[in-house]
């Protein structure tokens, strides 16, 4: 029985081990841990690669008057402009209108339980029957 994939939240897959190991042939083994190494030293290329470019981000950075602080409310000021469209922020605020519409709902139900014309059905529940 193969591995069990589940997608995490940022799209990858991860591999969680089952009960039951793969059985593979010795030829198969050898090509899945070439593999593994050659994924292994590109994601160690790659992390080399992203650290020499923030690092030449930063000299542009300063080259061009732009510090820390100014970057940060740059951050801030998308970030405050992000939460209208997030998810979470969506929910939130389709969960109260959900709620509002509920509560509105059973208000009317209580007004209309209320009502002259509802108290009269419930006093005489078959003659709302009746053909005439």
């Amino acid at each position: 029985m193969p591995d069990a994939m589940t997608k995490t939240s940022v799209g990858a897959y991860e591999s969680h081990p089952t009960s039951e190991p793969v059985a593979l042939t010795e030829a198969e083994q050898m090509e899945l841990k070439s593999e593994l190494t050659k994924l292994e030293a590109e994601i160690v290329t790659l992390r080399q690669t992203l650290a020499a470019k923030e690092r030449r981000c930063g000299e542009l950075k300063r080259k061009l008057g732009l510090t820390t602080l100014v970057g940060l409310r740059q951050n801030l000021s998308k970030s405050w402009h992000d939460v209208p469209v997030s998810n979470a922020y969506v929910k939130q605020k389709t969960s109260v209108a959900l709620s509002t519409v509920g509560s509105a709902i059973c208000r009317k139900f209580g007004d209309m339980k209320k009502s002259a014309t509802f108290r009269s059905f419930e006093a005489n529940p078959n003659e709302g029957s009746r053909i005439q």
